[in-house]
């Protein structure tokens, strides 16, 4: 049942354009441990019993081996006992928006979904180092998405779903970001509009912190 909803996560991103092919990966807390796609695998071939089981202890605890970025869904499990999905993408404007190394500041008041009035852009390291784990989790300091500079985003959740909404709308917020930025210089919302959004938020739908 587990490996189903981390593979129907896994198509439903490949059908809005947020994963393709290789890239990307993502994870549900299960057990003791969590459940990860597998490296190297096109999404169009992976199945249920594709998925790869992960102790606590960074080991596989099934067949198969587990996406080169374990490292930063292991760590965001230990770090964050709240949180039970991980879903790390190359879409496109989150990546161009990381490219530039860029945060993506309170321009819009959906930036709230995150958790934050920012979405922070974490320092560059190699893919699936545990230097790029641990920028990772500095920038998801109590939040919910961060970008990778020069790679990606990287989405949590309490569940699959919500992680997935974070990442979808973090996207949007990316794309939004990037065409604002066409014109000129994106007015900010301040500190405290930014505090009316999330008392707004409060009782909101998946929102709710």
């Amino acid at each position: 049942m587990v490996n189903a909803s981390l593979l129907d996560s896994v198509l439903t991103l490949q059908s809005q354009g947020l994963m393709q092919g290789t890239s990307g990966n993502a994870s549900v807390r299960h057990g003791n441990g969590y459940v990860i796609t597998p490296s190297g695998m096109p999404i169009s071939d992976m199945q249920a019993n594709s998925m790869v089981e992960m102790d606590m202890q960074g080991k596989a605890a099934s067949a198969g081996k587990p996406s080169s970025e374990w490292r930063f869904h292991h760590d965001i499990y230990q770090a964050k006992p709240e949180i039970s999905a991980v879903i790390h993408t190359h879409s496109m404007f989150a990546t161009t928006i990381a490219c530039l190394r860029k945060d993506i500041p309170p321009f819009h008041y959906m930036i709230a979904v995150a958790g934050g009035d920012t979405i922070r852009c974490a320092d560059y390291a190699l893919f699936g180092t545990q230097a790029l784990s641990d920028h990772a989790l500095e920038a998801l300091k109590d939040s919910r998405a961060c970008l990778l500079a020069n790679h990606g985003m990287i989405a949590v959740g309490k569940t699959l779903q919500q992680a997935i909404e974070v990442a979808v709308e973090v996207e949007t917020l990316c794309e939004q970001y990037w065409r604002a930025l066409q014109i000129g210089e994106p007015r900010l919302l301040s500190p405290q509009e930014m505090q009316e959004v999330f008392e707004q938020f409060k009782g909101y739908g998946s929102w709710d912190k």
